[in-house]
C-alpha cells in the first residue's frame, strides 16, 4: 500500500495489452469493418478466380504438351495473385489503415483515448500491431484461399501445381504481406494528415501512382521504383524472374528489404508523429 501511495502513477499506467485490447474492441465495434474486410476479399478472389476461370475456358483442347508448357512458363503461379488482385489488396489495405486513424480524428474519440492514456506513443503502438495483426490474418487468408481455388481450377486441364512447387510459397507469403505493408502505410499517412479522404487519397498516391510513373528506362528512375511496396510485389511473385528484357535487374532479397524498411518506417512515423502534436 505505501508503495502504491508514493507511486500513484504505477496504478495509472495502462498495461500494453490492455491498450491493444481497447484498440482491438474499438477497430470491431464498427460494422464497416468486417463488411470491408469481406468485399475487399472477395473483389480479390474474383480477378484470381476469374482469371484462372477464363484460362479454362478457352484452353486449346487437342494441342499436346500445352498443360506442360503453361506449367513449365510458370503461368500458373502467375494467375495464383494477378496484378488486379494485388491493386485491389494494396488499395483496400491502405485504406483500412488510414481509416483506423482517422475514424477517431473524425469523431473526437481520440481526445478521449489520449485523456484517458497521455501515452499517446503506446497507444499508437498498441494501434499499429492491431492494424498489422488483422490485416496479416487477412492477408493469409486470401492469398491461401486464392491459391487453392486458382490451382482446383487449373488442374481441371493438368495445368494446377501444388504447393510444394518452386516459387509458390513465396508468391504466397509475399501476397499475404501485402495487406500489412499497405495498410501501415495508410495508417502512417492517416497519423500525419488525420484525415480520411486526404490520407486514402495519399496512400493511393504512394501505393499505386508512384510506381506507374517511375520506370526501369532510366536507372535512378528504377531505383526509385524498386523502392516502392508494389515493384517489390511485382518482383517476388515473378518466379520465373529474368529475361533480356529487364533492364535494370535486382533480386528477390531485395524486395524483401523493401517490405521490411516501408513496415518499419510506416510504424515509426506512425508512433512518434502523435508525441508531441495537439488533439
Amino acid at each position: 500500500m505505501t508503495t502504491a501511495l508514493a507511486h500513484p502513477t504505477a496504478q495509472l499506467r495502462a498495461r500494453f495489452l490492455d491498450l491493444a485490447a481497447a484498440e482491438w474492441l474499438k477497430l470491431w465495434s464498427l460494422r464497416s469493418t468486417g463488411w470491408s474486410l469481406l468485399v475487399a476479399a472477395l473483389a480479390v478472389l474474383a480477378f484470381n478466380v476469374g482469371k484462372a476461370w477464363d484460362n479454362v475456358r478457352y484452353w486449346p483442347d487437342g494441342e499436346p504438351g500445352y498443360a506442360e508448357r503453361f506449367i513449365a512458363d510458370g503461368i500458373p503461379l502467375m494467375h495464383a495473385f494477378t496484378g488486379n488482385a494485388g491493386t485491389v489488396m494494396m488499395l483496400a489495405a491502405g485504406a483500412f489503415g488510414a481509416l483506423a486513424v482517422t475514424g477517431e480524428y473524425s469523431t473526437g474519440l481520440v481526445a478521449t483515448t489520449f485523456a484517458a492514456v497521455p501515452a499517446r506513443r503506446s497507444v499508437m503502438t498498441a494501434k499499429v500491431c492491431v492494424v498489422a495483426t488483422v490485416m496479416t490474418v487477412f492477408g493469409v487468408l486470401v492469398a491461401v484461399t486464392s491459391f487453392a481455388s486458382t490451382q482446383a481450377i487449373l488442374a481441371t486441364e493438368g495445368a494446377g501445381v501444388s504447393i510444394d512447387r518452386p516459387g509458390a510459397v513465396r508468391v504466397i507469403v509475399a501476397s499475404a504481406l501485402l495487406a500489412p505493408v499497405s495498410a501501415l502505410v495508410g495508417t502512417a499517412l492517416g497519423t500525419l494528415l488525420r484525415h480520411g479522404a486526404g490520407a486514402v487519397v495519399g496512400s493511393v498516391v504512394i501505393l499505386m501512382l508512384l510506381p506507374v510513373v517511375l520506370d526501369d528506362g532510366r536507372h535512378w528512375s528504377a531505383v526509385l521504383a524498386h523502392a516502392m511496396p508494389y515493384e517489390a510485389w511485382l518482383r517476388l511473385v515473378d518466379v520465373p524472374y529474368g529475361g533480356p528484357g529487364i533492364l535494370h535487374p535486382w533480386s528477390a532479397g531485395g524486395a524483401w528489404t523493401v517490405y521490411a524498411v516501408w513496415a518499419l518506417a510506416s510504424t515509426a512515423v506512425a508512433v512518434t508523429a502523435v508525441h508531441r502534436r495537439d488533439q
